[in-house]
C-alpha cells in the first residue's frame, strides 16, 4: 500500500512538473514580463586593465543570450573608497569618505539577476578591494536581498596555475552566504568559473583558452537567470 502512494505521489509531482515546464515555454515564446540585468563587478585596483577586459567579455556573452530582453553593466570598484569600519558597525572618521553605499542600491535592485564579481590573485587569493566590498555585504543578510540572483565568479592571474581558483572559491563562499544560486562557466570548459591568464602585457584578449572560459561564465548566468526569472513571473 506505501509502494502504491508514493508511486501515485510521484507521478503527480512529475505531472506537475510537466505543466510549469510547458508553462515556462509558453512564456519563453513571448516577452518577459520584467527586464533582465547582469551586473559585472572589477574588483581589480587598476582600472580598466585585465580584470575589466575579461567581464567585458562575460558581459558580451550574457547580453548575446537575449539581446532585446538583457541589460548589462559593468561597475569597477577602482578609485572607490569602500571602508572595511561600517561592516564591523564601527563608525567612520570625520571626513572619511564612503562609496560604497551608492553602490548597495545597484546589487539589490530587483531587476539585477545576475552578478558576476571577478578579482586579480594576490598571494593566492582576491584584492583586498574585493574582500572589502564582500564585507561591506552584511547588511543585504537582514531580509537576504541578494537571494536567488545569479552568481559567477571569474579570476585573472599573473600565471596560467596562479591561484585563480582560489579566488573563484572566495568570492563563491561570500555569494553563498547571501542565498545566491551559483553557476560554472559551463560548457564545454565547464567548471568553477571563468579562469584568465595575464601573461601578454594586459592584453587579456590573446589568452584564448581563458577568454572561452569567461564567455561561458557570461553565457551560463544569463541562461539561468533567465530560467530563474521566468519562473519567478509564473508565480506572480
Amino acid at each position: 500500500m506505501h509502494h502504491d502512494v508514493t508511486r501515485r505521489r510521484f507521478f503527480g509531482i512529475a505531472g506537475s512538473a510537466l505543466a510549469v515546464g510547458a508553462s515556462a515555454a509558453a512564456l519563453g515564446a513571448g516577452q518577459d514580463a520584467r527586464p533582465i540585468k547582469i551586473l559585472a563587478v572589477s574588483g581589480s585596483m587598476r582600472k580598466g586593465k585585465t580584470t575589466a577586459a575579461a567581464l567585458a567579455v562575460c558581459l558580451e556573452a550574457a547580453k548575446a543570450v537575449d539581446p532585446a530582453h538583457i541589460e548589462v553593466e559593468l561597475i569597477e570598484l577602482a578609485g572607490l573608497k569602500i571602508p572595511g569600519e561600517p561592516a564591523a558597525d564601527l563608525p567612520l572618521e570625520p571626513g572619511q569618505k564612503d562609496d560604497f553605499p551608492q553602490l548597495a542600491p545597484k546589487l539589490t535592485d530587483p531587476n539585477v539577476a545576475g552578478i558576476i564579481v571577478g578579482s586579480p590573485v594576490y598571494f593566492g587569493d582576491m584584492s583586498s578591494l574585493c574582500k572589502a566590498f564582500f564585507e561591506r555585504w552584511r547588511p543585504f543578510r537582514k531580509d537576504f536581498a541578494l537571494s536567488n540572483k545569479v552568481g559567477g565568479a571569474l579570476a585573472v592571474g599573473s600565471a596560467r596555475n596562479g591561484g585563480q581558483e582560489n579566488v573563484l572559491r572566495s568570492i563563491q563562499l561570500a555569494m553563498f552566504g547571501q542565498e545566491m544560486i551559483l553557476v560554472g562557466d559551463g560548457r564545454p570548459t565547464s567548471h568553477s568559473g571563468a579562469t584568465l591568464w595575464n601573461n601578454y602585457k594586459d592584453d587579456i584578449l590573446k589568452d584564448e583558452t581563458g577568454i572561452a572560459t569567461a564567455k561561458n561564465l557570461g553565457r551560463r548566468v544569463a541562461e539561468v537567470a533567465r530560467l530563474i526569472r521566468r519562473a519567478q513571473d509564473l508565480a506572480r
